[in-house]
């Protein structure tokens, strides 16, 4: 006896869908921003040590080390906290920006919306490898992501991701233009 089997659809949400999203990249700041919070942190532990033992009275060696604590705090802490608060995120269909500590601000920008990627790089970032990416949607910019590290492999990488979600859409624009067998058209099968 026949029994009747529901077709597969050309457009199937398998195909529709896409590949899943994987993250490319996980940016920061390029480090060489942490070297004079690093010097500060040497220098302040170096006074430490040197100026704790001068003083005879315990209320001054403790006002030392107050004074010390608050230096590694402003000059160290801060700017390592700062720079540890931003992050940048690329996933084969979108850029996410990340900024700050207690509260958080999340920015995004997906690869479909075709932009312009732009590389401004002063001496020491082109010394480094690194740069600045400005990011251009439709003549207005929308994220500049800061001194990022291998600026020129991250902007080819942008090119790419962007090309190849647009090729994705048309495929998907395609397939849902096309005519296709509906799932209420019966197929019947014998043996």
């Amino acid at each position: 006896m026949a029994r009747p089997v529901a077709p597969r659809s050309a457009a199937a949400p398998e195909a529709v869908a896409g590949p899943p999203e994987r993250v490319v990249a996980r940016l920061r700041p390029h480090a060489r921003a942490l070297f004079w919070p690093a010097v500060a942190l040497v220098l302040v532990c170096g006074g430490y040590g040197y100026f704790a033992e001068r003083f005879e009275a315990s209320w001054a060696r403790f006002a030392v080390l107050i004074a010390a604590a608050l230096l590694v705090l402003l000059l160290f802490l801060l700017p390592y906290f700062s720079w540890l608060s931003r992050r940048f995120i690329i996933t084969t269909r979108r850029i996410v920006v990340r900024r700050g500590f207690f509260t958080r601000r999340r920015q995004e920008l997906l690869h479909t919306r075709g932009y312009e990627v732009e590389l401004g790089r002063g001496p020491l970032q082109a010394m480094f490898g690194s740069g600045n990416l400005r990011i251009t949607v439709a003549g207005e910019t929308v994220l500049v992501l800061r001194d990022i590290p291998r600026a020129r492999t991250v902007q080819v990488a942008l090119h790419d991701l962007m090309e190849n979600a647009a090729s994705l859409q048309a495929a998907q624009r395609q397939v849902m233009q096309s005519p296709t067998i509906t799932r209420q058209t019966t197929v019947w099968t014998g043996r």
